[in-house]
C-alpha cells in the first residue's frame, strides 16, 4: 500500500486543484483513442465517432486551462491554444450531416454509411 501513498502523496504525485485539471484533460484526450479503437474493431472498418470530437475538445480545454493557468509555459500552451478549432468545425459538420435509420437496429446512421456503427449491419443504397 505504499507504493499508493507515499509521504501524504497518492501515486507520488503532489495533488492540489489544477493537477486534477490536467489530469482529467490526460484521461478524456486519451481514452477518445480506446473508444475509437473500440468503433473501429466492433463496425471492421475505420470509425471516428462524434464522441471521438467532443472528448478531443474537453480534453483540449483542460490542458489549455492546466497550461495557462498552472504551468504557464508557452510551449504548453501554444500546443493547445488553437487545437480546438478543427474539434469545433468537425462537430459542426458532424450536425450538418444527412441520417437515416439502420435498418436493423434502428440506430441513427449517416446517409451513405455502408454499415451501421452499432450492429455492423451492410445498408442497402436507396
Amino acid at each position: 500500500m505504499q507504493f499508493l501513498w507515499h509521504n501524504s502523496h497518492f501515486l507520488g504525485i503532489d495533488w492540489h486543484p489544477w493537477k486534477v485539471v490536467g489530469w482529467c484533460g490526460n484521461i478524456a484526450f486519451f481514452s477518445r483513442f480506446i473508444i475509437q479503437w473500440y468503433c473501429s474493431e466492433k463496425s471492421k472498418r475505420v470509425v471516428i465517432p462524434v464522441i471521438f470530437w467532443w472528448l478531443s475538445l474537453v480534453g483540449t480545454i483542460l490542458l489549455l486551462a492546466y497550461s495557462i493557468f498552472y504551468r504557464r509555459d508557452s510551449v504548453f500552451i501554444f500546443a493547445y491554444a488553437f487545437a480546438w478549432i478543427p474539434y469545433i468545425r468537425n462537430l459542426i459538420i458532424h450536425s450538418k450531416q444527412d441520417r437515416k435509420r439502420c435498418s436493423h437496429c434502428e440506430k441513427q446512421i449517416l446517409t451513405g454509411d455502408p454499415f451501421c456503427s452499432r450492429c455492423g449491419h451492410q445498408q442497402l443504397a436507396e
